[in-house]
């Protein structure tokens, strides 16, 4: 272990140490019970997006399994950090910024991880001195390369289509244990969690539109961000769900969604007829996060709101279209559902075929599973 300089007596090397102003326990360094050295100091770069961060998760409780006392900062995106902050396994926490930049920089962790390909991440890692490296870098040629050996399956799965399309079967958190040497124990599950005001609040605003506590609530994802419109199944769809599960089923649907959402939500609930409930689509990140925890179960394309309710530990029904199923893994609480054709998974932005993929998954297979799920939790 690396030996910091203690000037006055300072255990600068202890993971409770600040420096510009008393440590959590407001104790001098001399004789303190609480000290604890930081271990094998280790930095996470895993920027965006939010979900994919959110199930990168699940590497923190590997990385302590083979490190203990580890000390793990994990620098990302400011939405991403707004739910990261509640993980009592990130001993720092760093909003990308200029300055957490510079700071990064200017500090010689044990372990780089880089889990991005974009080379604002990648370049970054590779200006770090370190003394192991995994995941992905830059080189000094411009082009995105492995940091390692290990990451060579998950570096070709970028480039690779029949790699990633037809032959892969593993999970997206079996592929990033691979790439940084750990052993991947299917019990890692995200490590997500919410204050308790943020559930209390989703639970007092879902009383005041009607929703009480004893209702079943199935929570009805509607978009899928802006990246990935292809990703979205069709509003007629979400409709005739709706009137299904409150005619045969008696529970409430819950139209779930961000600001991109506002008006196809609106759209579904007049169509609809008092089947579902509008949620709303102005909540903070925390907040529907508190909503969709609130949900008994959750339908939605593979985006956030799938993310966070593996997070919450809420059965999800998945509808897969353009991206991979395979890679996406729901611990044994979940259902995904693909339409077969061709053309999918294609992992494209646009669709020149008529959105088949999505379009073909009927509203009745999708109660069907819902059904399924309520009913036995399988």
């Amino acid at each position: 272990m690396r030996k910091a300089a203690t000037p006055l007596g300072a255990r600068t090397e202890c993971r409770f140490f600040v420096g510009e102003k008393p440590c959590i326990f407001k104790r001098m360094c001399d004789g303190c019970e609480r000290y604890a050295p930081r271990g094998r100091r280790i930095l996470i770069i895993k920027l965006a997006a939010v979900g994919d961060v959110l199930r990168t998760t699940p590497l923190l409780e590997g990385l302590k399994a083979k490190y203990p006392s580890s000390f793990i900062t994990w620098l990302t995106d400011v939405d991403s950090a707004e739910l990261l902050r509640f993980s009592e396994l990130i001993d720092v926490l760093l909003p990308y910024s200029l300055g957490s930049i510079i700071r990064v920089k200017g500090e010689k962790p044990d372990i780089v991880i880089c889990l991005d390909k974009e080379p604002r991440a990648t370049a970054l890692a590779s200006q770090i001195a370190a003394k192991e490296r995994f995941g992905f870098k830059w080189s000094p040629e411009g082009v995105l390369m492995p940091a390692s050996e290990l990451a060579n399956y998950a570096f070709r799965l970028g480039y690779d289509d029949e790699l990633k399309f037809r032959q892969n079967k593993k999970t997206y958190q079996e592929m990033i244990f691979e790439v940084c040497g750990l052993d991947y124990d299917p019990s890692y599950e995200y490590v997500f969690g919410l204050p308790d005001d943020a559930l209390a609040e989703a639970r007092a605003f879902l009383e005041g539109v009607g929703i009480g506590r004893d209702a079943v609530v199935v929570g009805l994802n509607t978009g899928a961000g802006a990246v990935f419109a292809t990703k979205v199944w069709p509003e007629e769809h979400f409709v005739v769900l709706a009137g299904l599960l409150r005619e045969r089923l008696g529970v409430v649907p819950l139209l779930l969604g961000g600001p991109l959402e506002a008006e196809r939500n609106r759209r579904i609930a007049e169509l609809c007829r008092g089947a579902a409930i509008d949620a709303g689509c102005g909540h903070s990140l925390t907040d529907f996060a508190g909503l969709v925890a609130c949900c008994d179960l959750v339908v939605s394309a593979d985006t956030l709101a799938m993310h966070l309710a593996i997070g919450a530990r809420r059965p999800v029904v998945v509808l897969m279209g353009p991206t991979c199923a395979a890679e996406i893994e729901l611990y044994g609480r979940g259902t995904k559902i693909v339409y077969n054709v061709p053309c999918a998974p294609c992992y494209r932005q646009t669709c020149d075929k008529g959105h088949v993929c999505m379009k073909g998954i009927s509203a009745e297979d999708v109660f069907d599973a819902v059904n399924k799920q309520l009913q036995t939790g399988a």
